[in-house]
C-alpha cells in the first residue's frame, strides 16, 4: 500500500499556530495529516499537488454563515469550498431549524436573510425527519457534505418551539418558569448533541416573513436579559460560545453583553467563568467613522477590566451592498423602509411608494442623519447597475437628480416605484479604507467573520472574505507598509477561530484532520472583487458572487481533493462525502 493517499509538494506551509511558514511536503493518509517533511516525501501511488510558489494553509473557517436550509440541497456548499473554506458554522443570529416546523423556520429566515420563503420552506419540509438536536445531527451527517459543518442552536428557534410563534413575538408576554426551564433543557440538549453554542439577537430590525406574523421582530429580540442569563448560564457551564447582535439603537446596552460574559473578579463574586461571546459587528461605517474606534477602545478596556471575553466579528473586505429597489436589510432601519418591505408584492409596493403621503414619510426618514445607521443615506454615493432607463446605468441617483433638477430622494422613489424590482443599484456602507481595515484586523478583540455566507443572495457576497484578508496583508507587505505578518493572518483565519469555537479545525499538525487550502498568491489580485451572478439551485434565484478561479489551487477536505482552480471533484455535493459534522467543545 502507498505510504500516503495525497502528497502536497514544496509549498510554504503555515500550521495555523502563528508560526512562520516552512517550505515542506505534506503527506495525507486516511483523511489525516500523516507527515510534514522538509525532505521530499515518497509519493508512489499517491495523488500529488504541486504547491511550488504557493501557500499551504489550514482550510479557512467561516464562523458566520446561514447555510441552515442550503445544506440540505446537496450542493456541497461549493461557493465556500471554491474559496478554500473547509469548515462553516451556521445557526447564527438566533435562527436555526432544529426544533421549529418548516413554516416557522421559513418565517424566521426569509426576511432577515433575504432568502426565498418558498425555497427555505420546501427544502426543510422535504428533508425534515428529525425531532431534536441528536436526530438533526444524524440527518446532517448523512449528507454528501463538501466541507465540514458546525452549528449553533438558535434562541428564536427554541423560543418559537416552546411558546409558539405568536406568544414568542408578543412584547407583553413573559415565559413561565416551566417554559424557561424547557428552553434551558433544549439548550443543554443541543450542546450534548455537539452544537457549538447558542445564538441570540438584539437587532430590532430583524423581522419575520410569511403571512401570519409578518413584520414582527425575531422571537429572540423580545426576551428579557434575565431570560438570556438563564440560557447563557447553561452555555457557560458547558464551555460553549454565544453569538449575538447588538441593539444598534441603544449603544449603552452593549455593556450588558460584557457583564453577562464577565469572569475575573466580577465573575468570581458571582461564581461563574467567562462566557465566550461573539457580537455583530465591527465595521468602519461611512455613516459614523467613530464606531470602529469606539469598539476598539471598549473591548480593549472592558474585557481586561471585567474579565469578560467579548469579541466583535469583523468583515475583512469592503462592505459592498446591492439592492433590487428597496429589497435590502438597511431599509429596515427606518419606519418608511419597513413599511415598504412589509408589502412583498412589487407592484403594490410601487404603487404605495408613488403616493405623496409615503414620500413625505420617506423624505423625513432620509433627512435623519443622526443616530446609529448602517447606511449613510447619501444618494450621490450610489451606482445604478441596471435599469429599464439605460441612460441611468452607471450613474448615481444624485447625478440623475442634478440632470433633472430634482431631489435625489425623489429620483430614487420615482425609479424604484416606476420599475418595481427592475432597478438594481450599489453602495458601499463600510470598510472602504484599507488602512483602517488593516488596523482593525490587527485588533485582538476583533474576530474574523461576519461573512453571512449563504444569505442575502442578491445583496452581497463575502464567501471569499478570507482571501480578501490575505490580499490586504500581502498588498501591505508589497507596499512596505505591513500591519500584520502573513503567519498571523493565517492564524486569525484558522487556528484562532477553531480554538475559540472549540472545533477540531484550523491547524496542520500530524494527526490533525487533513482540511487544507492551497492558495496561489498570484491569484490574490483585484479580480477577487469582481461581480458575477450564477444560479443558486437550492433557491432557484440568481446569486451574486465575488470570485476568481486563480486564487485557490486546491481545497482538501478530510484528505479528499474536492476543488482546484475552478473545477470541483467528480461527485462533489452528490456522492462525494468529504466533510463531517464537527462538534463543539461543549459536546
Amino acid at each position: 500500500m502507498p505510504s500516503f493517499d495525497l502528497v502536497i509538494r514544496n509549498g510554504l506551509v503555515f500550521d495555523g499556530s502563528g508560526a512562520p511558514g516552512v517550505r515542506c511536503d505534506v503527506g495525507v493518509k486516511d483523511g489525516n495529516i500523516a507527515a510534514l517533511s522538509v525532505e521530499p516525501l515518497a509519493a508512489a501511488g499517491a495523488r500529488t499537488v504541486d504547491a511550488t510558489g504557493k501557500w499551504v494553509l489550514p482550510g479557512f473557517i467561516d464562523v458566520h454563515t446561514h447555510y441552515d436550509a442550503e445544506v440540505f440541497a446537496g450542493t456541497g456548499l461549493g461557493e465556500s469550498v471554491r474559496h478554500g473554506v473547509t469548515t462553516v458554522l451556521y445557526g447564527n443570529c438566533s435562527m436555526s431549524a432544529v426544533y421549529v416546523e418548516p413554516d416557522d423556520a421559513a418565517d424566521l429566515f426569509a426576511r432577515v436573510e433575504a432568502l426565498p420563503w418558498d425555497a427555505v420552506h420546501g427544502l426543510l419540509k422535504e428533508h425534515k425527519d428529525w425531532t431534536g438536536p441528536k436526530s438533526y445531527r444524524r440527518a446532517v451527517e448523512r449528507l454528501p457534505l463538501g466541507c465540514n459543518v458546525a452549528t449553533m442552536i438558535g434562541h428564536s428557534d427554541i423560543r418559537a418551539a416552546v411558546l409558539g410563534l405568536g406568544r414568542a413575538t408578543d412584547p407583553e408576554y413573559r415565559p413561565t418558569k416551566a417554559e424557561l426551564d424547557r428552553m434551558r433543557a433544549m439548550v443543554a440538549e443541543a450542546l450534548d448533541a455537539g452544537f457549538a453554542g447558542l445564538s441570540t439577537d438584539r437587532l430590532r430590525f430583524s423581522k419575520l416573513a410569511g403571512t401570519r406574523f409578518a413584520g414582527a421582530q425575531l422571537p429572540s429580540t423580545y426576551a428579557t436579559w434575565k431570560e438570556y442569563e438563564l440560557l447563557y448560564d447553561v452555555v457557560r457551564e458547558r464551555g460553549g460560545v454565544v453569538q449575538s447582535n447588538l441593539d444598534v439603537s441603544n449603544r449603552l446596552e452593549t455593556i450588558q453583553h460584557f457583564l453577562h460574559s464577565a469572569g475575573g473578579l466580577l465573575g468570581r463574586v458571582r461564581g461563574r467563568k467567562p462566557l465566550k461571546t461573539s457580537l455583530l459587528a465591527a465595521l468602519d461605517l461611512k455613516s459614523d467613522r467613530n464606531v470602529i474606534r469606539l469598539l476598539k477602545l471598549v473591548t480593549g478596556l472592558v474585557n481586561p477590566l471585567l474579565g469578560s471575553d467579548v469579541s466583535f466579528q469583523l468583515l475583512t473586505a469592503p462592505f459592498h451592498l446591492y439592492s433590487d429597489g428597496v429589497d435590502l436589510v438597511i431599509f429596515e432601519e427606518f419606519a418608511s423602509g419597513t413599511a415598504a418591505l412589509d408589502i412583498r408584492d412589487q407592484v403594490r409596493r410601487g404603487a404605495m411608494m408613488q403616493s405623496e403621503e409615503y414620500r413625505r414619510a420617506f423624505r423625513k426618514d432620509m433627512a435623519k442623519k443622526f443616530g446609529v445607521n448602517a447606511w449613510n443615506r447619501d444618494f450621490y454615493d450610489t451606482e445604478i447597475v441596471s435599469c429599464p432607463e439605460e441612460a441611468a446605468v452607471g450613474k448615481s441617483f444624485g447625478q440623475i437628480a442634478d440632470e433633472r433638477g430634482l431631489q435625489p430622494v425623489d429620483v430614487f422613489l420615482d425609479l424604484v416605484s416606476l420599475y418595481p424590482g427592475e432597478v438594481r443599484w450599489h453602495t458601499t456602507v463600510a470598510n472602504d479604507r484599507p488602512d483602517v481595515l488593516g488596523e482593525a484586523m490587527a485588533h485582538k478583540w476583533f474576530q474574523f467573520g461576519n461573512n453571512d455566507s449563504g444569505a442575502h443572495l442578491r445583496n452581497f457576497s463575502f464567501y471569499n472574505a478570507p482571501l480578501r484578508a490575505l490580499k490586504l496583508v500581502n498588498d501591505a507587505h508589497k507596499a512596505k507598509k505591513p500591519f500584520m505578518s502573513l503567519e498571523t493572518a493565517v492564524r486569525r483565519l484558522t487556528g484562532e477561530l477553531g480554538e475559540w469555537y472549540g472545533l477540531d479545525a484550523g491547524r496542520l499538525r500530524p494527526g490533525d484532520r487533513a482540511d487544507i487550502a492551497v492558495v496561489d498568491p498570484a491569484g490574490l489580485d483585484d479580480s477577487l472583487a469582481e461581480y458575477h451572478e450564477e444560479l443558486a439551485p437550492a433557491f432557484g434565484v440568481s446569486r451574486q458572487v465575488n470570485r476568481n478561479d486563480n486564487a485557490v489551487a486546491a481545497t482538501v477536505v478530510g484528505g479528499r481533493l474536492v476543488y482546484s482552480y475552478g473545477v470541483f471533484a467528480s461527485g462533489f455535493g452528490e456522492s462525494l462525502h468529504a466533510g463531517q459534522f464537527l462538534p463543539g467543545a461543549a459536546g
